[in-house]
């Protein structure tokens, strides 16, 4: 009866965190999908040029991820023994890093817009057409730094409706915009990739805003600090939160960065070979979401268990995330081979060349989708939600720069091989990632009450 009962409470509350998050993830994905459909039609320079713009984006939002989900990690534990005064202190340094590094994104950008887009080609239409979207969508990093550590501060201490409401709202704000801007619609102008541009950084402004109204118009929240109490830190306080989140955000930055690399191999293949690619990147989001909402609910769940000193029952935790994601993986890989047709009818005037490229890379992707379901759960959810940055970023940064990377350019520098056989050669990083981090998870050793002695 105990055991039934102790059953019903980790799906019950995994259900609570992991449902609102991938519904989330899948409407900001949605938003994504969409970007790509309406520029799609608009050809496949248009698309070429978006995939690589927002190649920026991703360093930058991956590399706030890393600083959001490194805090999230102080934040879920601290939760866990219900300590809102270190939570908003935490909040605090969250958001200095992330708008320091967003001003910094910002200004490289504004001054170098050419030079970065000419890292991803030599087609001075495509060069253009991404320098004309660089420099609108760019004023929106720093707004996404904000929303960002409230949205994921708010998923650690078990809120995350909030959110996801937010985010139906961003969608529906970028969806509208876009139809607007792009096509010139209701006499608005027709401002082609740069509407596009406009319709993300509107819907970010009104995520921002609806963020932070939600949050400051509760006072009690626990994520509702004054400045005062957000920049409350002594040398001892600061100094622990660096040796545990300094892991995730060099793994985050450095990831990121890897994965921006295997963009510049792609391009070598061919304009076509990249505007596949950034069809698979929007498949990929979106068949991720269940991926990655287990995840963070495991990086809460965890957490808070490890925070209120119940080591065993977080072991327990995450062997059980293990599994499910797994076999969820499984199921979503088997329903993208079977599907990809039907997706790929999805995009609009795909030349032939790009429709067999799109076809033959989701095949890649479903083949590698549990590992990569299952890798997102190990890395993200248990060895991060443990406390285990350090292991982490190690396993992750092996994989990436040891593997990944150097068989990309094997791949399409050396060996000249289609773009779905370089994935593959790509994706052979998932396998290493399970190979050493399943152990780890075995040995138990990446459990880490890292709020000890902090204050």
């Amino acid at each position: 009866m105990e055991y039934s009962k102790k059953n019903n409470n980790f799906y019950k509350e995994m259900v609570g965190i992991a449902l609102p998050i991938t519904l989330q993830n899948l409407i900001a994905n949605s938003v994504n999908m969409l970007d790509t459909l309406m520029i799609s039609s608009l050809g496949d320079k248009s698309l070429a040029a978006v995939g690589f713009a927002n190649q920026i984006f991703f360093l930058y939002s991956v590399t706030i991820f890393g600083i959001v989900t490194g805090s999230s990690v102080f934040i879920a534990q601290f939760w866990g023994k219900r300590d809102r005064e270190n939570i908003r202190k935490i909040i605090g340094i969250s958001l200095t890093l992330s708008s320091i590094l967003g001003l910094i994104f910002t200004l490289v950008v504004l001054l170098f817009p050419e030079s970065i887009m000419k890292i991803f080609s030599k087609d001075v239409e495509v060069i253009q057409l991404g320098t004309e979207y660089l420099l609108i969508v760019v004023f929106s990093y720093i707004i996404t730094g904000i929303s960002f550590t409230y949205a994921v501060a708010s998923r650690s201490i078990g809120q995350a409706k909030l959110p996801m409401m937010v985010s139906i709202i961003s969608f529906v704000t970028n969806a509208l915009f876009n139809y607007l801007l792009i096509f010139g619609k209701f006499g608005f102008p027709r401002l082609g990739i740069r509407g596009a541009a406009y319709g993300t950084l509107i819907a970010r402004i009104v995520e921002v805003l609806l963020i932070l109204f939600a949050i400051y118009s509760d006072t009690t929240s626990p994520l509702a600090g004054n400045i005062k109490e957000m920049t409350n830190w002594n040398k001892n306080f600061i100094k622990k939160y660096f040796i545990t989140t300094y892991p995730v955000m060099i793994n985050e930055a450095l990831w990121s960065l890897g994965n921006v690399m295997y963009s510049v191999a792609y391009s070598k293949i061919g304009t076509e070979a990249s505007a596949s690619i950034q069809i698979l990147n929007t498949t990929y989001n979106l068949f991720m979401v269940l991926a990655r909402g287990m995840a963070n609910a495991c990086t809460v769940m965890v957490g808070n268990k490890i925070g209120g000193n119940e080591e065993e029952i977080a072991i327990d935790y995450a062997n059980r995330f293990l599994i499910i994601s797994a076999l969820s993986g499984a199921v979503l890989g088997l329903i993208l081979y079977l599907g990809s047709d039907i997706i790929l009818k999805i995009f609009k005037n795909l030349s032939p060349e790009v429709y067999t490229m799109s076809k033959q890379l989701l095949t890649v992707l479903a083949i590698f989708f549990f590992l990569k379901a299952m890798n997102s759960t190990l890395i993200v959810g248990v060895l991060r939600g443990g406390g285990d940055t350090k292991f982490s970023m190690k396993l992750e940064m092996s994989a990436v720069w040891l593997v990944g990377v150097p068989l990309a350019f094997l791949g399409s520098v050396v060996f000249k091989l289609p773009v779905h056989l370089v994935l593959a050669l790509v994706y052979m990083e998932d396998v290493v990632k399970a190979a050493i981090g399943i152990p780890r998870v075995i040995s138990k050793k990446w459990v880490k009450n890292v709020i000890k002695d902090m204050d």
